[in-house]
Parts: structure tokens; C-alpha cells; sequence
């Protein structure tokens, strides 16, 4: 919404998490009972549907796993307006896979799709014009910032943050590092639900807790989600934004926008290497900040934003049209 905003685009956005709101115990019946549905998926797409022939569009972009129902969306199609998808989420993530998402996907003039490993999928699900693109950043929210004092930098110095779910292969990681002493800082789901890592846990953090936390921990880890079958994930473009200096998973994306070790960021495929490089970059102060300032300038002066990917959807989008209107 932000990146509209600041493109000069006339847009609505219309809050998923209505199709949520309901209580625990409803939500839960839903998930394992009634094959991950919202629980008021009906209503929340309707809703949508209301503001579409209000507003009138000419593209709807609907986000991951978007509480969109299979009859809306073709009602949406039938009003001319280009129904869109940023996939931020792997559909067949057995954590979240769900048959009534599978059924809106081909319903999608355009995928735009945050991984390559699972394109052929999408494509056999369907999906008429499937098209890589990255997540991103936000410059409103993500941007160096220092300490507002002595008191503030204390509270968030870390030799290393990781900021993400306790998903089970990221734990075999963390559990190395802490075995090795080092100071870590965790913010995210559940790492308060496991003896090892439950004094490290911070909870949730606000955009300026993030920041602070990036800028004042020595090392910023970023590992992918494999569940999803990633190459990249948004701390991926995040943690240099925000000046963090970043030990990554090594994927090719990561290669491709970071270029060779050392460049501007350290990479690992397993526990042993992570703590190896991690071990180095905490003695070696200048080589961290090398790092920081090589991986901001590769972030920050390309085309990285969510604006930057907002304007690749719609050049993409009126392509596509205008070749359609050719072929009819």
C-alpha cells in the first residue's frame, strides 16, 4: 500500500485478517477440521467483492494464501478487473496446504511467485503465467537507526539476532550457536516453547525494535523457511536495509543479489560452517563493517522495494493484457 503511495497509485487495501477474526477455538476447528479455511472466508471475499465493483480497479492483487473464494474471484474476473497473486507462502507446504487455495490458484491471471523451486508446480496446479519475483523492503520501515542512548544499546546488543519462526531445521542452527556461547537474541513464534532457547526468546518486536536490534547486534542470521522450499525470505533484503551485517543461507538468489562470499555478506549450507564464520566476523569488527555498508549499497541503490516490485506486477500485468486483446 505504501509502495502505491509512493508510485502516485490510486489503491484500497482490504484487510485479510477480517477473515480471521474469530476465536480460538474456531479458528482451531477450521484449521485441522475444515481444510484450513478461514472462518469467514465467505463473507471477508464477498466483502471484496463489494469493494471491486465500488472502486472498479484495473488490477486486484491478492497476497500468499489470500482468503479468496473460487466463486468470487471468478465474479472478479467477469468485471475486467486483473486478478493477481503475490505468493509469498509455498501452497504445498504441508503445514498450510489447503484444497480450497488450490482451487482459486488457476483463477489468477498472473503468479508472481518469491521462489523458483516450486514454478513447475504452480504451472501443472494451473497457473497460466507464473513469474519469479523476489520479496523486498520498505524504505519507511526499514533504514538504519541508532540508539536513542547507553540504556537502549545495551538492551539490544546480541553477537547474533535471528528474527523468524521456531521452525524445527531452524532450531538445529540456533541450538549450535548457543551451544557455542554466543550471545543471541531471538524474536519470533515459539522459541519460548523450547528449554534451550527460552531465555534468548524476545517476543514479538515493533518496525523501530527491529531496526535497533539489527543495527546493534553484531551478526544478523538469516535463514530461509525449507518448509517452503525458499531462496530467499524478506530479512533477506531487511537486514541489510536496516545496516545489519548478515550471515546467510547460501541459496543462488542470495549469490545472485550478494554476489561472491565476502562481497557483502557470509554464506552457509550447514551448522558447522555457520558457527565457523560466525566465530570469525565476531573477532574481526572491520570485516563486519565492510559487510554492512557493501550489502546496503548492493540493497538499496537497485530496484529492491516493494514499490520497485509493486511497478514489475503491473508492467507485467498490462504486457499480458495487451497481448491478449492481440491474440483476440
Amino acid at each position: 500500500m505504501r509502495g502505491a503511495e509512493n508510485l502516485g497509485i490510486m489503491a484500497r487495501l482490504v484487510d485479510a485478517d477480517k477473515a480471521y477474526a474469530a476465536s480460538i477455538l474456531i479458528k482451531k476447528w477450521h484449521w485441522w477440521l475444515m481444510d484450513r479455511r478461514p472462518p469467514y472466508l465467505e463473507q471477508y471475499a464477498k466483502n471484496v467483492l463489494r469493494e471491486c465493483r465500488d472502486f472498479r480497479p484495473d488490477v486486484l492483487i491478492a497476497t500468499g494464501l489470500a482468503p479468496l473464494s473460487e466463486t468470487v474471484l471468478e465474479k472478479i474476473n467477469r468485471l475486467g478487473i486483473h486478478a493477481v497473486n503475490y505468493l509469498t507462502d509455498d501452497p504445498w507446504n504441508r503445514k498450510q496446504r489447503s484444497h480450497w487455495f488450490f482451487k482459486t490458484l488457476p483463477l489468477y491471471k498472473n503468479v508472481f511467485n518469491v521462489r523458483r523451486s516450486n514454478i513447475a508446480d504452480l504451472k501443472k496446479a494451473g497457473c497460466r503465467n507464473v513469474h519469479y519475483l523476489p520479496f523486498g523492503y520498505d524504505p519507511g520501515l526499514h533504514y538504519p537507526e541508532k540508539p536513542a542512548g547507553e540504556e537502549e544499546m545495551r538492551k539490544y546488543q546480541a553477537d547474533i539476532l535471528f528474527v523468524g519462526g521456531a521452525d524445527g531445521d531452524r532450531l538445529l542452527f540456533i541450538r549450535a550457536l548457543i551451544r557455542k556461547g554466543f550471545r543471541v537474541a531471538l524474536y519470533g513464534n515459539y522459541w519460548n516453547r523450547y528449554v534451550e532457547t527460552m531465555r534468548y526468546a524476545r517476543g514479538f518486536a515493533d518496525p523501530r525494535q527491529l531496526r535497533l536490534a539489527t543495527g546493534c547486534a553484531k551478526i544478523s542470521l538469516c535463514l530461509v523457511r525449507r518448509s517452503n522450499r525458499d531462496d530467499n525470505v524478506m530479512r533477506s533484503y531487511e537486514i541489510p536495509a536496516a545496516g545489519g551485517c548478515m550471515l546467510a543461507e547460501d541459496t543462488a538468489q542470495h549469490r545472485a543479489v550478494f554476489g561472491d562470499e565476502g562481497e557483502s555478506v557470509y554464506y552457509f549450507s550447514n551448522e558447522l560452517q555457520m558457527v565457523q564464520k560466525a566465530s570469525y566476523l565476531l573477532t574481526h569488527e572491520n570485516a563486519r563493517k565492510i559487510l554492512r555498508q557493501n550489502a546496503y549499497n548492493k540493497i538499496t541503490q537497485k530496484n529492491n522495494t516493494y514499490a520497485d516490485r509493486l511497478k514489475e506486477m503491473l508492467m507485467i500485468t498490462a504486457s499480458s493484457t495487451e497481448k491478449n486483446h492481440d491474440a483476440s
